[in-house]
């Protein structure tokens, strides 16, 4: 067979098969462990901004290429900075590996499984009721494709079953653990008293407060869906992927939050 370009030059062998196919599976594995977060824009972003330095430097431009190549030069370290939080959750899932042992080398890699499809929202928006009834705030956090877990390591741990309350007695005012926001992971509530991130957005309305930055700042940063209850007014409200949505009737409410849920991880448009 002639092909239209001769290909005589390329010489194939099993370590070159073996080389790809372990490139792939580590590009796969990177995707999973960015997939539904900002790193993963950013990651893309960084990707293409090699592509077109390789292209440039083929087509012989030297002005942008030596421009571009500066930013290539400290791509490394600048990727150090921007992605420390997945490498830090990477290197403990090693270690973790190495210590307890496990599945191979695909436990390096695992996350943690989507909600599973019977889950019961129940218990949150009952006491999320209750909460709102009394003007008690309250923060709680469903983990869907982003790993939540640095966050729930900034609080205490609990790893305990849903119900109304326990939740009750987390939000009360007079609980050591009402400060902070409540992570769910698998249907259990993994930690209370955790730390998030606080939405910089210059656009965020100031009559919202520290809570709903906190939330929108979460929502910003992974896929996690939040809910919120607003200690000044006693408001619901849920977070999304950057946007709240206030004053929700309860059957909005409950129908949003349990397709977004079981919809699984999804990318931020």
């Amino acid at each position: 067979m002639n092909l239209p370009y001769p290909l005589y030059f390329l010489h194939v062998g099993l370590a070159d098969v073996a080389d790809v196919l372990l490139v792939t599976g580590l590009l796969y594995q990177l995707y999973k462990l960015l997939r539904g977060s900002v790193a993963l824009n950013v990651a893309l972003g960084l990707l293409s901004l090699y592509l077109v330095y390789i292209l440039v430097n083929a087509l012989g431009l030297g002005l942008l290429s030596s421009i571009l190549g500066e930013f290539a030069s400290v791509g490394v370290l600048a990727s150090i900075i921007l992605f420390q939080q997945e490498i830090r959750r990477f290197l403990l899932n090693v270690g973790k590996v190495a210590l307890e042992g496990g599945s191979g080398v695909g436990g390096w890699w695992r996350r943690p499984s989507r909600q599973p499809n019977a889950l019961d929202v129940a218990p949150y928006l009952e006491a999320a009721k209750s909460l709102a009834a009394k003007e008690t705030g309250a923060l709680i956090c469903f983990t869907l494709a982003s790993d939540l877990s640095s966050y729930a390591e900034s609080g205490d741990h609990l790893d305990a079953a849903a119900s109304k309350r326990l939740l009750l007695a987390i939000f009360n005012k007079t609980s050591p653990l009402h400060d902070g926001a409540v992570i769910v992971a698998q249907g259990r509530l993994r930690a209370a008293r955790c730390i998030l991130p606080v939405s910089q957005n210059p656009e965020v309305p100031a009559a919202l407060g520290l809570r709903h930055r906190a939330a929108l700042g979460l929502s910003e940063a992974t896929d996690a869906v939040v809910l919120v209850v607003s200690e000044e007014t006693g408001q619901i409200s849920l977070v999304h992927h950057g946007e709240i949505y206030r004053g929700l009737a309860p059957a909005e409410l409950k129908s949003r939050l349990q397709a977004w849920l079981l919809a699984g991880p999804q990318l931020p448009s």
